[in-house]
């Protein structure tokens, strides 16, 4: 079933209160707020910021108040989910009336931990299924967490070692993919590419900072922000070891797939199809 709604991954660190000048003082595509003024359509429309990710949830909410209020929106509000609280009325009564419903960054093993498979995350599944112009937004560990596979720890080094790669199941509103966010910064090409090696059914989606990936029509995907989209794809993959490769050896891969989007480019992951921002 083709959703109705809209997803928005972001690759951490967009431009908010707080955030340093990096993108703006070296990149002239930088905008301010640019990502976040994606999240609704209208000024008025309802936001609930879910910050279970973080450990520090009072400075998540004081950074994304003075933004979004320097943006303009005037609807917006921080909906606390934890264990002894997760399916009241008054929680449902919240995402129900949402027309957007967005996940701060912070720790991936927190948001799981809390909603996979929870009643509030079949609420949001249904909505995204039904309703036009809601949207599912996440930044950082956020956007990981929204697709059927997420990666929860892997090595940071040179080679892609076996069994460095530590996976669960996501939130499931796409099941075609893996993201990683802060890519560039962070040198997640590595770990990226070994997820995807490793379930070659999925596109991987490597997210630069103050960048986004806004998906319509579940398929349809749009790069905005100052920074790089990279998607790695082992579709076609020719040799490779990751099936007999041996615990702590490197893993080798011909023939890796790779699209690099910018502001404004698309790709569209039903018929594979690219466009770049300048035709």
């Amino acid at each position: 079933m083709m959703p109705k709604g809209k997803l928005l991954i972001i690759g951490g660190k967009e431009d908010k209160q707080g955030t340093d000048s990096e993108m703006e003082e070296k990149n002239r595509s930088f905008s301010p707020n640019e990502i976040l003024k994606l999240l609704a359509k209208s000024v008025n429309d309802r936001i609930e910021i879910i910050t279970v990710a973080s450990s520090e949830p009072e400075s998540i909410r004081e950074t994304y108040k003075t933004t979004l209020s320097e943006i303009g929106y005037t609807n917006f509000g921080f909906l606390d989910i934890c264990d002894e609280h997760l399916h009241t009325d008054y929680h449902f009564k919240r995402v129900e009336a949402a027309d957007t419903v967005f996940f701060t960054g912070g720790d991936q093993n927190r948001i799981l931990e809390i909603l996979h498979r929870s009643e509030i995350t079949g609420l949001l599944k249904e909505k995204y299924l039904n309703q036009e112009n809601f949207t599912v937004a996440g930044t950082s560990a956020g956007a990981m967490c929204l697709p059927k596979m997420v990666i929860l720890e892997a090595a940071n080094g040179e080679a892609m070692l076996e069994h460095d790669l530590e996976m669960d199941t996501g939130l499931d509103f796409i099941d075609n993919c893996i993201v990683d966010t802060h890519f560039v910064h962070r040198a997640r090409f590595g770990r990226l590419a070994h997820a995807v090696i490793s379930h070659q059914e999925c596109w991987g989606i490597g997210l630069g900072e103050d960048t986004a990936l806004l998906i319509e029509d579940g398929c349809r995907a749009t790069c905005r922000g100052s920074g790089m989209v990279w998607l790695i794809s082992a579709e076609n993959i020719g040799q490779t070891n990751i099936e007999s490769v041996k615990k702590g050896f490197p893993i080798y891969a011909e023939n890796l797939k790779t699209h690099i989007l910018s502001d404004n480019c698309t790709f569209d992951f039903s018929n594979r199809s690219f466009k770049g921002n300048d035709t």
